[in-house]
Formats: C-alpha cells, structure tokens, sequence
C-alpha cells in the first residue's frame, strides 16, 4: 500500500509540488505566458511574411539600434513608470536582453522582464529610428513592408475588380496567331480551350442575321463599384505610391552608396598607381646606378692598367659630364639639405647670367654674364669666387667644364680651352677642390679622371708663334661670328656660331678639321618625317639667307624681352652622329663622317635655343614655349611640353626634365608620372636664364644675376 501511494506520487511530482508551493506554481505559469508572447511573432508559419522577419530579428535589433530607439521614444509611460529594481525606464536594450533572461530554467523571473509583457503594445507602436546614412528618411519596418511581394496584393486586387464578364472572344487565340506561333493548318487540329472560342452569331439560311444590329454599351457601364470600394482604392493607391516612393529612396540610397565604395575603390586604385610609378621611378634610378657603377668599374681597370705600363696604355676614358649615369660623390652633409631648397646664392654679377657650367657637386664653377668677357670662377665648397678667365674680347656665350678643363665660346668668334688649375694659381687655396698637382704623364691620379691629352695643358707655342704662358692652353679660331654653342668630348669639338656654320675641331692640334654649313642644308632639305612640323621655307623667323639673324624672343614673366640672336642654339655629338638646333627651328641630325645633314626634325615653330640627346631621344627647348622629345629611331615626335613663357635651356635625364622656361621658378617634368613641379624656394627674383645640374646637385642663373645652387 505504502509502494503504491510511493509510485503514485512519484507519477505527479509537479502535482504536488504546486500543491504545496503555490508561489511557484504561479511563477511558472507567468513565464509561460511571457515566452508564448514574446516569441509568438517568430513562431508562424513559414509561408508567412514574417519568415522574413524571424530570419532578421537577430541581425536587425543591433544594440546600437536599441539604443537610439529608447532614446528617440523617451515619452512617460505610465505603465512603465518606475521598476522594482531602481525605477529606469524600458528600453530597446531591455527588450533585446529580454529573451535570454526568459529560459527555462531554475532562475528567478524578475519584476524587470515582466514589464515587458505589460508594455507589449507600447513597444509596438513605437517608431524605430534608422541609422543615418542609407535610406535616412526610411524606417526599417517601412521599407520591408514596402518591399515585400505581398505589397502588390492591392494591384492585383484592383485590377480583378476592374475585369467584366464578357462573351468569349478568343484574345489569347488572336494574340497566339498575331505573334505566329499558331499555323493555318494547325488551327483545325489544335484543341481550342473553352476560353479560346469565339462566340459568333449564327447567319439564317438565307444569309442575313438574326434580329437587329445593336450598338454596344460601355464595359464600365455595367460594373458598378460602389463608394466604399472606391474610398478603399483610393487610399490602396495612395499606400501604392508611398511604396514607390520608399523603393524609390531605398534604390536612390544603394546607387549613393555604390558611387561612394567606387569612389574610394578609385583612390585607392590612384594611390596604388602612385606606387607603380614609384617602382618604375626607382627602376630606372637603379638602372643608372648600375651604369654609373659599370663606368667606374672601367675607369678603375684602366687606371690599374696604366699604373703598370704608363707608356704602352692610353690614358682611361671617361664619359663626360653630360652624358655620365648614376649618382655621384657628393659630402655627407649633402643629405642634411632639404630638398627643392636653394641653400647657397653667388652674388658677384652686374648682369644676366648668359652661360655657367661646373665640374662637380661642390667643385668648381664657371659662370659668364651679358657683357662681360671674363667668366668667373668659384670655389662651390666654400661659395667662394676664385679668379677670372681673361682673355676673351667679347662677352662670353657658351662653356662646358670637364674635371679640370674648360672651354669657352664668345662674340669675338674665339674658342679658349682653359687649365682651371692655373687661374690665379698664387692665390688659389686647394683644400676643398680637385686637388690634383701638376705632374709627369706617368703620374697616376686617385679619384676622377685628369685627362691629359698630348700638348693641350702644355705651354705650347701657338700657329703664330706666340707662348701660351697662363691658363689659356689654347686658342681656337675661325669663326666669323660669335660662337653661340660648343661641345667636346675625348680629344674633339664642335662649335657652332651665327655664321650658320658648325666646325670640328682637333683638341690636340687646334686644327679645325671639318665646317658644316647649316645654310647649305637649308638650301638641300632632307627628306622630313611626315606630320612633324611645317616646312623650313615656310617659317617666317628663319634666317635662311647670309643677312642677319635676329628675332624677338616671347616676353617673360616679368615682361622684360630681348633680341635673340643666336642661330645655333646648342651642339651635341655622341659617337660619328652630331645633333644640332638652329635659328630656323629644325633639329639637324650630321654624319660627322661626312659632314651631311641626314635628316631634319621640323616640328619647332620658333628658334632651337638648347638641345640635348642620349641613345634613345632627343630633347630640345625653343621660343615657341615648347619642349619636344624626339624618337632617336623614328624621327618622330614621342612627346611634347608646352609652357607660357619660352625655353632658354634644358637638361634631362631617364627620369626628369629640368628647364628654365622664362619664369622664376625651375620647372621639373616627371617623365614617369608626368607631372610638373617647380623650385621656387629662396630661388630667384627674375626669370631663371641658364642651369645644369649632377644627380641631386643643381645650379642655375638668372635674369637678377645670381647664382643659386639647389638641392633636388
């Protein structure tokens, strides 16, 4: 009996724990019912709209949504006056916490989550705020409802309402054969639905029709809607169009947001072109060290050679200046400098820098102004000036300094190369220079190459007879007119002056050995590449006659301007093939074998003012305020740059283009990312005239007299 009573009530645990517990019992059922109201939104049928919803509760009620929400909503309620707890107010966050605190468990249910249950229709009338940015002006709940098949219900209800019971007239059929989807002989065959038959009235005997023709009512006269359909319509309708109006702003918000992820998907692919130029920049910046390195390791051969036999090996060779790669020596404290900085200014001039040149960063420099026929010399180390080049009895219009030697062309016609090394030689202190002694031929030398070709640093008698005693070793002489562009390399020269003639020279001898008449070439043109330029015969500044050559140049930036008188406006010559820019705006092409022109670049409309070339280009700077590089192998255009003011002179190399191009500043032109910059800072007060520059060394001279030496 005692078992029996034992099972019994082992069988109804709850029963009885209810029984004497009824506070528990009441618990239990109050959390049932707090779980079948909270989750009864979630617990429909999955054909129902809210699947959608059941899906996105837990992505959509993000904390921070709660959050605005409760802050947004911050009317009294009365129901949700103040809790057991500390009297806060419920909020989103609450209702979002809410359901893991409603488990099954042991835990207590506490007065917080049974405010829940009492504001249920209070939570749900209340607005959720949406987040700024998409679809700002569009709740969440609005733009689901609007956006969920079931919003065309009303569309397709109205449309029903709207359909007439008619007789059969086969539409279907019609539009099947219109479309020829349905053949003549098929007709007969095919089974013809009972939407598919045409009623037709049927003829009498005798071919007339039964009764009378009537004409036929209006199908909206025979429907009639009534005024409560109508209203329901309208405000259908009017529900419609705000739909169209949320999936409106709700599309308008995604193309906003596609444009914003495609505009920073272009910066982003902006900066990493940025950084595929600088791989290539810092390509050919390697690609110019190693050739620098290859030089020097020749050079350094050579001379280990020649310290071993100083009478059967020749003196090693050394590109010049112009056309010598890679980075070069330069002081520890250089790296100090900031860039695009003129750090050192030379104030001894009275007018226009008309020519400079130096040997290296922190070398020596050779500088010449209008007017003025004895060139400077300057000690860049100290910024010092050192002594004067006399001699010349003419201003002087052109120089290139190679180590130790100088050559210099002037109006009076004459060439003059120069010992450095001898100028002033009582008062000139070495420490600092190129210090390199006067020594016999077998002497070696540390460092740079000291070229020594046989009798031009000697002091040799001249053609006349007379001794060669200072720092002028030799004189080269005629030209008729002044000498406006020289070039020299080894132990041979190319001048060009305004006598329209270009002429070879042998350093060695003082001979000259070749003249090339620039007029002749004008009067026998090569063959041009078609589209580069106009004809010669058609430019009207060409001087293609023996008169006078003379044009005004452009007005600078500061307006001042001058007469250009200069025909040969630069020479350069690389193996057997010189390139020169003359007067008439052509860029010639010589065999210096020959003395031929054999072929001619048109394309400058103004006078060829500088040039310059390598194995693949040619650059060269004119008055018409361009700049145009040139296919070495084609004869064509490969790119040109234009400026406001004209082009005085120009130095480039694999990377950049440097020119004075009438205005204050130094303009540089990226050639890998074409982009232009200047260098103004602590420049010049007038338009930069002339400048030349080594690696990240820099000097230029202007229209204010000053020298200035720039970092790049």
């Amino acid at each position: 009996m005692s078992s029996k009573f034992k099972g019994k009530s082992a069988n109804r645990p709850d029963v009885t724990r209810a029984a004497l517990d009824p506070e528990q019992s009441t618990v239990h059922s109050k959390m049932d019912l707090v779980s079948k109201t909270l989750f009864a939104p979630f617990n429909n049928k999955k054909k129902d709209p809210s699947r959608i919803l059941t899906d996105l509760a837990p992505v959509i009620m993000t904390p921070r949504m709660m959050n605005a929400a409760a802050t947004v909503s911050s009317r009294s309620r009365g129901s949700l006056g103040a809790s057991a707890s500390g009297g806060s107010r419920l909020d989103f966050a609450t209702l979002g916490r809410a359901p893991m605190r409603l488990t099954l468990g042991t835990r207590r249910i506490t007065s917080r989550d049974l405010q829940i249950v009492e504001a249920t229709d209070e939570l749900l009338d209340a607005e959720i705020p949406e987040a700024e940015g998409v679809a700002s002006d569009v709740s969440l709940l609005r733009g689901f409802n609007a956006t969920v098949p079931s919003s065309e219900k009303n569309r397709t209800r109205r449309k029903q309402m709207r359909n007439v019971e008619t007789p059969r007239i086969g539409l279907k059929k019609l539009g099947m054969s219109a479309r020829g989807m349905m053949m003549e002989d098929e007709e007969e065959r095919s089974i013809a639905s009972e939407e598919d038959v045409v009623v037709v009235s049927r003829l009498d005997e005798r071919g007339k029709r039964k009764g009378k023709r009537r004409g036929r009512e209006s199908l909206s006269a025979a429907k009639a809607l009534g005024k409560d359909e109508l209203r329901r319509q309208t405000q259908e309708i009017l529900l419609d169009k705000e739909n169209l109006h949320v999936r409106r702003s709700l599309i308008n918000s995604e193309i906003a947001e596609i444009n914003n992820k495609i505009k920073a998907l272009d910066s982003i692919r902006e900066r990493l072109e940025q950084d595929l130029l600088k791989l290539h920049e810092d390509e050919l910046e390697l690609d110019d060290e190693l050739g620098g390195v290859q030089e020097r390791i020749e050079f350094e051969e050579a001379a280990f050679h020649q310290s071993d036999d100083t009478k059967t090996t020749p003196a090693p060779h050394v590109a010049p200046s112009r056309r010598r790669r890679g980075p070069v020596f330069l002081p520890s404290e250089h790296d100090e400098l900031p860039p695009a900085v003129a750090f050192m200014t030379l104030e001894s001039h009275l007018t226009p820098i008309a020519a400079l040149d130096f040997s290296e960063p922190y070398g020596t420099l050779v500088s010449a102004s209008q007017e003025d026929s004895q060139p400077r010399l300057w000690d860049l180390m100290t910024g010092s000036e050192i002594g004067r080049l006399r001699g010349h009895r003419g201003a002087v219009k052109c120089i290139q300094v190679e180590d130790n030697l100088c050559l210099t062309g002037a109006e009076d016609g004459s060439v003059r190369l120069w010992d450095l090394r001898l100028v002033d030689e009582d008062d000139w202190e070495r420490d600092g220079l190129t210090d390199v002694a006067e020594e016999d031929e077998g002497t070696t030398y540390d460092g740079e190459l000291v070229e020594k070709p046989n009798g031009i640093r000697s002091s040799e008698s001249s053609e006349s007879g007379t001794a060669q005693t200072g720092p002028c070793i030799r004189l080269f002489e005629g030209h008729s007119k002044a000498v406006t562009a020289l070039y020299f390399e080894d132990e041979c020269l190319v001048t060009g002056a305004s006598d329209k003639t270009l002429r070879q020279w042998d350093l060695a001898t003082g001979q000259c050995v070749m003249t090339m008449d620039i007029l002749w070439a004008i009067s026998h043109p090569q063959p041009t590449i078609p589209g580069n330029g106009i004809p010669n015969h058609l430019f009207p500044s060409a001087a293609a006659s023996a008169g006078h050559f003379a044009v005004p140049t452009p007005p600078s930036a500061d307006g001042s301007w001058d007469m250009y008188e200069d025909f040969v406006g630069g020479v350069q010559f690389w193996g057997y093939g010189l390139v020169s820019g003359s007067g008439d705006g052509a860029v010639r092409m010589w065999d210096m074998r020959t003395g031929q022109a054999h072929r001619t670049l048109m394309g400058h409309t103004g006078p060829v003012t500088c040039l310059q070339f390598d194995e693949m280009h040619i650059v060269s700077g004119s008055l018409d305020k361009s700049i145009r590089i040139w296919d070495v192998r084609t004869g064509g255009t490969f790119e040109t740059l234009k400026y406001d003011h004209a082009v005085t002179a120009l130095q480039f190399d694999t990377r950049k283009v440097i020119a004075a191009t009438g205005e204050n500043g130094v303009k540089i032109y990226n050639r890998t990312s074409m982009q232009h910059s200047s260098l103004s800072t602590n420049g010049h007060t007038q338009p930069v005239e002339r400048l030349r520059y080594m690696d990240r060394y820099l000097v230029s001279g202007g229209r204010d007299a000053a020298v200035k030496i720039w970092t790049l």
